[in-house]
């Protein structure tokens, strides 16, 4: 909680600067009735008789004792110091152990009323750096992980902005901002997207359809875009039906395949020989995933639940054409419209961004409205 809602909890309606200021108004009136009750207690005293003093010094020594022996260290507030530190200087120094302070701290505070006393707030100086330059700062220093402040300090010059080299420095330092020697490491996040610029992933998928016949669906998904490529479906796969689609593949993809150097797919008889043949004549390599572990292959398996959620499972499988129908409509979809989190919300397939405005925004409902995507209306 923010001190601006904390305030705001304790004192409703009040904004932070007036919560500070009545905390000091209470901590003032609280003075002032401390000193007022030790006035009033000073003057009961003289009407008072020796032996009944005595006998409350005895018993009030007695309860400090016990206290002293349950209280490792009492808390006290400005105003509990402030008095006892002025009532100390009537003491003899000699009884000073008796209380439950010591010596020392008592002169420290009465050094630190003399010092409230006689400081004046400093003033001027070199006026702070605005919200806006300190954003870019650390938005340079996010993005570029080995810059020191000196070349940041020099990428904002570049920019048009006049500050120190000190500022960037004393900007990052109290962000929390690492020295760029400690924070140039290559993050897994970092690793991971540079190397899926070259990496595609097959896997099968299976649909059951109204009559309990099983179909396959064979796909690759290209990981640094997540486009997906349907490479056929079929009732009986085989290596030589399996290869074929490999064929295909390539001749889709086209120049784009030399991007790609790895292919993930998993240890299933049906990628034969012939098929891995298919990519490494593009040199692209093979990478086979561990017996029996789905999350080598998270991606793939992370777009088939996409497709089970968002259509499979909503949705009745007559036969194949039917199954090939609706899948050509879903990966037009999700290639061109449906946003991806990896992909700061983009679609992999890019399109224009429409600029708001105060138009009509209409529904397309695809798949009998199972899907829909909504843009603005076109102008005649």
């Amino acid at each position: 909680m923010g001190a601006e809602n904390l305030a705001h909890a304790v004192w409703p309606g009040r904004s932070l600067a007036e919560s500070v200021g009545h905390d000091r108004r209470l901590v003032t009136l609280r003075l002032l009735y401390l000193i007022l009750r030790t006035v009033v207690g000073c003057v009961s005293l003289f009407v008072r008789s020796e032996a009944s003093k005595d006998a409350e010094i005895l018993i009030l020594r007695h309860q400090l004792a016990v206290l002293r022996r349950q209280v490792a260290r009492p808390r006290l507030s400005w105003a509990d110091r402030a008095l006892q530190a002025a009532l100390s200087r009537l003491v003899p120094r000699g009884r000073w152990p008796r209380l439950f302070v010591s010596p020392e701290t008592v002169l420290r505070w009465h050094r630190d009323l003399v010092r409230r006393r006689w400081t004046v707030p400093r003033r001027g100086g070199r006026p702070p750096a605005r919200p806006s330059i300190r954003q870019v700062v650390l938005r340079l220093a996010a993005e570029n992980p080995g810059w020191g402040y000196r070349r940041i300090h020099g990428e904002l010059v570049g920019l048009g902005h006049r500050l120190a080299p000190s500022t960037v420095w004393l900007i990052l330092r109290r962000a929390g901002v690492d020295p760029a020697p400690r924070r140039a490491g290559q993050s897994w996040r970092q690793f991971l997207a540079a190397q899926a610029e070259g990496i595609l992933a097959c896997d099968f998928a299976h649909v059951e359809t109204v009559l309990l016949r099983r179909l396959c669906i064979l796909f690759v998904i290209e990981l640094a875009t997540r486009r997906v490529w349907l490479l056929g479906v079929t009732a009986h796969p085989d290596g030589q039906w399996v290869a074929q689609c490999g064929r295909n593949l390539m001749m889709d993809l086209g120049d784009r395949a030399t991007r790609f150097s790895y292919l993930i797919r998993d240890r299933d008889s049906k990628f034969t020989a012939a098929f891995d043949a298919v990519f490494t004549a593009e040199a692209i390599r093979i990478v086979r995933t561990p017996v029996r572990a789905p999350r080598a292959n998270a991606v793939a398996e992370r777009w088939i639940g996409s497709l089970r959620r968002e259509l499979l499972d909503r949705t009745l499988i007559i036969n194949r054409s039917h199954l090939e129908r609706v899948l050509g409509v879903y990966l037009d979809h999700y290639n061109t419209h449906r946003p991806h989190r990896s992909l700061r919300q983009a679609p992999p397939v890019p399109r224009p961004t429409p600029t708001p405005a105060d138009e009509l925004i209409v529904r397309r409902g695809r798949l009998g409205g199972l899907l829909n995507e909504y843009t603005y209306a076109q102008v005649a």
